[in-house]
């Protein structure tokens, strides 16, 4: 068996962010937003009232003290399939885009989670990072990473403000991606 260098994003993969936002956006602004509103990559300001998303992230930065990204939920089998994937071998990276403002929060939120990981990266340049395996959701970075990392296996979480892409492979949940980091580590 093969070990893996796994670089793993956190928002829209180990983090439920649409369903953190959109449950601290109803509650202060008196809203029933729901989570299939969200069918694109940037479409906050055409389903809040914020004009763009500057206005969007100035709200993000001070919700109960600290930043939207200290207050997210992880997606219901993200932390167990990582631990899994660790107790197998496998090196976990965590390989996040965040603003500035949330950075703390994320080491915090991490921390609290227990995500399985000694290696974080806060950083727009994902490709910047060496992995054997990228997982992420965001169109930008899944083209980026597919030009740059030819080299590696770049992995499309699939949700519903992403499509596909060619070179990139897809998954749809967590067993899924364990199944092919599985496929992977056992090809020579």
């Amino acid at each position: 068996m093969k070990y893996l260098r796994l670089a793993i994003d956190l928002d829209g993969v180990v983090a439920n962010f649409n369903a953190g936002w959109i449950r601290f956006y109803n509650r202060d602004f008196d809203a029933d937003l729901t989570v299939d509103l969200v069918d694109g990559w940037d479409v906050i300001p055409r389903i809040t009232h914020f004009a763009h998303m500057g206005q969007f992230w100035d709200w993000a930065a001070d919700l109960d003290g600290a930043s939207l990204f200290r207050h997210l939920d992880t997606f219901p089998d993200a932390v167990p399939a990582l631990e899994d994937l660790e107790r197998r071998g496998h090196h976990i990276a965590i390989v996040t885009s965040k603003p500035e403002f949330a950075v703390h929060d994320t080491f915090c939120w991490i921390g609290e989670r227990r995500i399985p990981t000694t290696e974080v990266h806060v950083t727009e340049d994902k490709p910047s990072v060496s992995a054997d395996v990228f997982l992420d959701d965001a169109p930008h970075q899944l083209r980026r990473l597919r030009r740059s990392r030819p080299e590696s296996v770049v992995v499309r979480f699939v949700r519903p403000w992403n499509g596909p892409l060619p070179g990139v492979e897809d998954i749809h949940d967590w067993d899924e991606f364990v199944a092919l980091v599985d496929a992977l580590s056992t090809v020579d």
